[in-house]
This record gives C-alpha cells, structure tokens and sequence, in this order.
C-alpha cells in the first residue's frame, strides 16, 4: 500500500463546497437569512461538520423546543450515518457545484432518519461500523486485537480530519497477511429510492484470481447490470466521486478507496 500512498491522501483530501439555505417555511425573523456556505471533507459525517450551520441559523427560527437540526437535498431527507461524499453521489453527482442543501428545524421525517442525540452517536456508528468491516475482513482479529486508545485515535483522526493520526492505526485494517486478499470484502451498494445492499463477497475466486469491480456489481445488481451495453451505457459506478474502470480489482479497491469506516461505498446512478 505504500506505493499507493498518494491515493489515499487525495481521496482523504477530497471536500466538498456545500450552500446551506434554511427552509423558507421556518423563517421567523422580519428578515430571511443570507445562505451559509461551508468546504466540508468527503469522508466525514454532517452531524461532524454542522455546528456552524446550526449556531447560524438558530435566531432566524422559531426553535423554542430545541428541536435536532436536519437536512435535505430536493426533497430527500439526507442521513446523517451515510458520510457526506456517499450522499453526494449518490443523489447529486451530476449537479453543479456548490451543493445547495436545505436546513430543517421542524417536522423530522421520523419514518425517513436516524435521531442524532450527539457526536457520540457517530462515534458509536462508525465503530460499529469498522468492527463490521474488520469481522468480514479478518474474522475481527485485528480490531479486537487492538487497544481501546487505537479505537479512540481513529475515531479522532476522523473527527479532527487528521490523516497521518488516522492511517497510523488504520493500517493495520488494511493488511492482509499471507492470503492477499480479505476473507470478504466490506461493501455496501447504494441506489437512489432502493435499500442499500450488502453480502458476502469474496475478493478472489476459488482458483485464486482476482475478482473485478464488475464481477461485483454484475452479481450484486443483476438487473441493472446484466450486459456490457448496460454497465457502459445507462448507469455509472462511483466510488469516492470517481468511476473506476469495471476492470479495477476489488481487492485494491477495498484497501484504497474505503471510507474512513472501512466499507466500501459503492453508488449505482443513472447517467441519463
């Protein structure tokens, strides 16, 4: 991996500029506020990056009960456990830039999102979410076989945006010993208006060779993906807001292009 160090660095590099306007509807003050705009890092989480936006719009709202802050995107509430690079892809990889997100302080959509009571919800999500991935990586060995201040520097490099805190211990995760490959590969497979899709997939076949990016899309998404017309037709792969070739090995995908939480995200989404 350390060839390919520059890899994970522009892609931990990587941020978004979003405009962030407060509902019309939930304006209380004689005048409307003026939109918020922040550059926010693609591996991260908006309940991480959000406190601005927050403190901003809270006196031009009538928000007496306190009620959690969230946001949407063209009428799709946006979740807040699906890191901010995810979301965008996934529902606005072709728009213009920035991305222009509505502030919501009243009526969550309860049947649509998470609550968030805090910052320590996410920690809580992603760990959870990087013991998931190590369990199909290496059965957990390596995240059980680390110490509670390892878990905690990778949550704070996370947090803090700091890559070298974050890929000192995040390295081990990566590692695959004598088998060159991971016993499964962590991915989830999003589409817009459908439920995400995760299983197990091994990174190589049972003769050893090396499984490509479209052998997992084809098996995951058959209906999408059934011919070639279609994978280089009507529908684009992104990963990290880049299309991989569809020859691109998954296992090098997975050890470079992985969000911090260690799953490869994977959007499927109309070209048209």
């Amino acid at each position: 991996m350390a060839d390919d160090r520059e890899v994970l660095r522009e892609l931990w590099d990587g941020r978004l500029p979003i405009k962030f306007n407060l509902a019309a509807d939930e304006v209380s003050s004689m005048e409307h506020p003026e939109p918020c705009y922040l550059l926010v890092p693609r591996q991260s989480y908006f309940p991480l990056v959000a406190d601005k936006v927050q403190r901003y719009f809270l006196k031009y709202t009538a928000n007496s009960q306190g009620e959690e802050m969230w946001l949407e995107y063209e009428g799709q509430p946006l979740k807040w456990h699906y890191p901010i690079g995810v979301l965008f892809d996934l529902f606005a990889s072709s728009t213009m830039l920035p991305w222009s997100l509505v502030v919501h302080f009243q009526k969550f959509p309860e049947d649509e999102l998470l609550h968030c009571p805090g910052k320590d919800a996410v920690e809580s999500h992603f760990m959870s979410s990087v013991k998931e991935a190590d369990t199909l990586k290496h059965r957990g060995q390596v995240i059980n076989g680390m110490q509670k201040k390892d878990h905690k520097q990778l949550w704070m490099g996370l947090q803090n945006d700091k890559f070298d805190q974050f890929w000192a211990i995040n390295r081990r995760l990566m590692e695959h010993g004598e088998e060159n490959c991971f016993k499964h590969l962590p991915f989830r497979l999003y589409q817009p208006d459908k439920p995400c899709v995760q299983r197990l997939f091994r990174p190589i076949t049972d003769e050893g060779e090396q499984r490509l990016l479209g052998d997992l899309v084809r098996e995951v998404a058959p209906q999408v993906f059934n011919t070639e017309e279609d994978a280089s037709g009507r529908w684009k792969v992104v990963i990290q807001g880049v299309e991989p070739p569809m020859e691109t090995p998954v296992q090098w995908l997975s050890e470079h292009f992985s969000y911090p939480d260690n799953f490869l995200h994977i959007c499927l989404v109309n070209s048209q």
